[in-house]
């Protein structure tokens, strides 16, 4: 795994990405082929280095393959003897649709209630974006995340709502613009009319 560190004088602080050299290059050569097959010519200038800034990107955009949620759950994981609802709301994902590559962006709503143990709480943010970095379908998306807390932490519940723009359908296909995907799912005391209510006006609300 390849360092690459760039200082950012004006804002005071190193700006650190780490790739894979041999995949860098690999994907470098196929970016470099595409851009013939859609037409281009690659050795214009404005070109010259798309593939390589293109490699790079793709590679960010998927690290989530590097990481492990569970160990990042693990990590921070305290016994605490609080057995109320924790939510972590308007987590941002960014993360690529595995059928046709293009973005699908939105939020993430996460809660679960403790049975003993609690974790960090930018540990939830953490593997929302660790599964989020990977090519993804929402579906599977919602249910990895919840998969992590409950089998790591072993809450009373788990609650996962993702609200999602899937550029698939706005760039291309049925080409609806304004239209949002919503998923959901569901553990324990969350499966719980009352309480899965409880979970979606407090994720609704807007807290002063």
């Amino acid at each position: 795994m390849e360092t690459i560190k760039k200082p950012l004088e004006l804002l005071g602080y190193e700006k650190i990405e780490k790739y894979d050299p041999e995949n860098l290059k690999k994907l470098q050569y196929h970016y470099k082929e595409i851009l013939g097959l859609l037409g281009e010519n690659v050795n214009r200038e404005g070109l010259l280095e798309t593939p390589y800034r293109v490699a790079k990107s793709v590679q960010f955009l998927t690290q989530g393959y590097d990481h492990n949620p569970e160990e990042i759950l693990l990590s921070a994981k305290f016994k605490e003897d609080y057995k109320q609802m924790v939510i972590v709301k308007d987590i941002e994902i960014f993360s690529m649709c595995e059928h046709h590559m293009i973005p699908f962006i939105g939020k993430a709503h996460v809660a679960y209630i403790p049975n003993g143990y609690i974790t960090g709480l930018s540990k939830i943010a953490r593997v929302v974006e660790a599964y989020s970095r990977r090519l993804q379908v929402q579906e599977r998306l919602t249910t990895q995340i919840k998969n992590a807390i409950q089998n790591t932490l072993n809450p009373l519940g788990v609650a996962v709502v993702i609200e999602a723009k899937h550029l698939c359908m706005s760039m291309r296909g049925v080409q609806k613009q304004h239209s949002v995907t919503t998923t959901s799912d569901f553990t324990g005391a969350f499966e719980r009319a009352e309480t899965r209510a409880e979970f979606i006006s407090l994720i609704s609300s807007n807290l002063s």
